[in-house]
């Protein structure tokens, strides 16, 4: 067990590492590519309820993909981590007033809340990922448990985990822990 959770925090750390050497042209060029991949998805064309995180200074923007949801009149979603330290999701309209978290995370502070189960699509951010949509994040396992539920899935239904993350994250093959939850599918400005 140490081994692998060495093996992850080896992983996790080259994976940051490699996000924060980008230069910030090279970073919002890299975002707009993925943002514009995402938009013109399947997934993203047939939704209705999206759930989509607010960045950190080095991780993709997903802004662009936050204002055509809007124009498109879909409903959007940011996750909060509750006073019990759950992962909720609460609707974000452009005139949501927003705080930092513990964690330095924007969020929203008011508005209506949803259910994993409920939400379509969820672009939900990604330190390091292998070829075949394991995740790792930061370790804290709200995405995992919020997303308990489709673990034991045959097909995927509902909601569709999109990962978005630079093509400098991928990293080697590795072994997920049991609790994990897999992406749907992983969207970098290369893939």
């Amino acid at each position: 067990m140490t081994s692998a959770k060495n093996t992850m925090s080896r992983l996790r750390h080259s994976a940051i590492d490699a996000r924060r050497s980008m230069s910030d042209e090279a970073r919002a060029n890299a975002s707009s590519i993925i943002c514009h991949k995402v938009i013109h998805s399947h997934e993203f064309m047939s939704c209705e309820t999206i759930a989509c995180y607010l960045p950190l200074a080095d991780e993709v923007d997903p802004i662009d993909v936050i204002d055509r949801a809007w124009c498109a009149k879909k409903r959007i979603f940011s996750p909060v981590i509750d006073m019990r330290g759950n992962m909720i999701f609460r609707q974000l309209t452009p005139n949501t007033d927003l705080r930092r978290n513990n964690f330095g995370l924007l969020e929203p502070v008011s508005g209506t809340v949803v259910t994993a189960k409920s939400i379509d699509l969820v672009i939900t951010p990604v330190v390091a990922f292998d070829n075949e949509h394991h995740r790792i994040g930061m370790g804290g396992g709200y995405f995992d448990r919020s997303f308990y539920f489709l673990k034991h899935r045959k097909k995927w239904l509902r909601p569709k985990l999109l990962g978005v993350a630079f093509d400098c994250q991928e990293v080697e093959k590795f072994a997920p822990n049991p609790w994990d939850i897999p992406l749907y599918q992983v969207i970098t400005e290369r893939s």
